[in-house]
């Protein structure tokens, strides 16, 4: 059942809601809205979010009326700009995006504490009869969705009884939509749609699957499941269970450490790269970015990814585990220099460059026999140190107080589409 916010169904109120009750809220053009909130001028007006195209940047976000030109997220600003060259153009302001994103987790919480935020707007909440209220899950997400309307920004929530079902459900009907599926109607609701539209599911799973002659979610609910087991592994079954409607996973507030599954950043540069010295400088300089960001969290992994893309359609990553969990930037980086050889060869062109870290919950380990002893070259040092200090002095006196010598290069070599902090790549 769809309905828009400002011309409620009343017909959703005369069932009782008998079950889980799990909505996702996804905030419509997010960055784009703020931008045009804060600029009543642009209201009604193509916004693209991102940077530009003579420095290769991306578009991070397009209002709707940059959307009815085809403009979308991560395409290439040199293409946005082609198809709408009419749209306004901004940078972004990230800390704004926070700041009007915590105010709308605020609201969740008011309602329920079972908040799971999986993205700076995106997450599931629980509104289960019983749990913490004996309202209607579906007046309580019209009420969400009035409050945050209230903020000046708009969202769409989509309600099932399990997060795959609330999830699609969510992107039926933007923006301002409301998308309920009623307990016991799952199944149903989910049989027609392709298999890509079920989250996890990307484009090579997705031809994978036709290649089985698996093209809807019904038919994935009904496939073999040890056939998917054989292509796919422990997540063969898991994505039939999904697609079938059956899926259980509760909603729960997460700790900080389980919501950051990985932390990364990329850098796209004005100019391919080409020359090893160059590559190996850049790799280190977003492996340190990463590092700071680590640090701000209060995290240490052990698992370094590197990401190289040659071009718009082709990228190559490799990962490898580092002896311990770490902070620092340079042992971030020395590792992810090594994993150059895996998959950049000399006279490859590389337009972006990423490192993430993962594995946060690495548990025991077992000590060296050699730790802290000279055999060490960097033994009775704490390689930590000297990131903490630069933190401390950017965050006194801004970003740009602090750099490594091989950092100049990249001044004005980067894209400007504006990092994102993302926390998955």
């Amino acid at each position: 059942m769809d309905e828009k916010n400002d011309s409620a169904d009343p017909s959703l109120d005369l069932f009782a809601w008998d079950g889980p009750a799990v909505g996702l809220l996804d905030l419509d053009a997010f960055f784009a809205s703020v931008e045009q909130l804060d600029h009543p001028q642009w209201r009604g007006k193509p916004v693209i979010v991102g940077g530009s195209a003579e420095r290769r940047g991306v578009v991070s976000t397009a209002s709707y009326e940059a959307r009815r030109y085809g403009v979308r997220s991560a395409m290439p600003a040199a293409t946005a700009r082609r198809l709408c060259p009419q749209a306004i153009w901004t940078h972004g302001h990230f800390d704004r995006y926070r700041a009007v994103s915590a105010a709308v987790m605020a609201i969740l919480v008011d309602e329920t504490p079972l908040v799971e935020q999986v993205s700076i707007d995106e997450a599931f909440f629980d509104v289960t009869p019983g749990r913490f209220s004996h309202e209607s899950p579906v007046e309580i997400c019209r009420r969400v969705q009035r409050r945050v309307a209230e903020l000046g920004v708009t969202c769409s929530i989509g309600i099932g009884v399990n997060k795959t079902v609330a999830k699609i459900a969510s992107e039926r009907e933007k923006p301002r939509g409301l998308t309920v599926v009623p307990p016991g109607t799952e199944a149903a609701f989910l049989a027609p749609l392709p298999v890509g539209a079920m989250s996890g599911v990307g484009p090579a799973t997705e031809a994978r699957l036709h290649e089985m002659g698996v093209r809807t979610l019904g038919e994935l609910a009904r496939a073999d499941v040890r056939e998917l087991e054989s292509v796919f592994g422990v997540n063969g079954p898991r994505m039939a269970l999904r697609a079938s409607g059956g899926e259980r996973a509760r909603v729960a507030e997460a700790a900080a450490t389980e919501r950051a599954k990985s932390v990364s950043n990329e850098r796209t540069f004005a100019r391919d790269l080409t020359d090893r010295e160059d590559l190996e400088a850049a790799v280190r300089h977003v492996s340190e970015m990463v590092a700071h960001r680590l640090r701000r969290k209060g995290l240490k992994g052990r698992t370094v990814t590197l990401k190289l893309k040659f071009d718009v359609s082709r990228t190559r990553t490799a990962q490898r585990a580092l002896e311990r969990e770490s902070d620092d930037g340079r042992a971030i980086g020395d590792l992810a220099v090594c994993l150059l050889g895996e998959v950049w060869r000399a006279g490859l062109a590389v337009r972006l460059v990423g490192v993430a870290v993962s594995g946060f919950d690495a548990g025991e380990r077992q000590l060296t026999l050699f730790d802290g002893s000279e055999s060490s070259p960097r033994a009775g040092r704490d390689l930590g140190a000297i990131g903490r200090v630069a933190d401390a002095l950017r965050e006194r006196y801004g970003e740009g107080a602090v750099r490594y010598g091989r950092d100049l290069r990249f001044i004005d070599a980067t894209s400007d589409t504006a990092p994102m902090n993302k926390d998955d790549f």
